[in-house]
């Protein structure tokens, strides 16, 4: 279930392009809701998302091939590919 809302999610922020929104979840429907939470970039390096939003509350294991990390912060996670930012998901937390 948590795959399945993770990959919703990521969806979402690829169809929205540059636009940065909350998602909220009613029956079981992912919908996106404009966020004021300010997220890094895409393509941004880990070391400046560090200097910018300083260091994250949780960094995960890189996993799989192309080595994808995810750092939470709180409000929002960032996902890398290598050391660049490839999404940032608003996570209301």
């Amino acid at each position: 279930m948590h795959v399945r809302i993770i990959a919703a999610l990521l969806c979402g922020c690829a169809a929205a392009g540059t636009a940065v929104a909350d998602t909220v979840v009613v029956n079981d429907q992912v919908q996106l809701r404009e966020s004021q939470t300010p997220t890094p970039h895409r393509g941004t390096t880990m070391s400046d998302v560090e200097k910018h939003f300083g260091a994250p509350a949780n960094r995960h294991p890189t996993v799989g091939q192309p080595p994808i990390t995810r750092w939470d912060y709180n409000g929002f996670a960032v996902f890398f590919e290598h050391d660049r930012v490839i999404h940032a998901v608003v996570t209301g937390g």
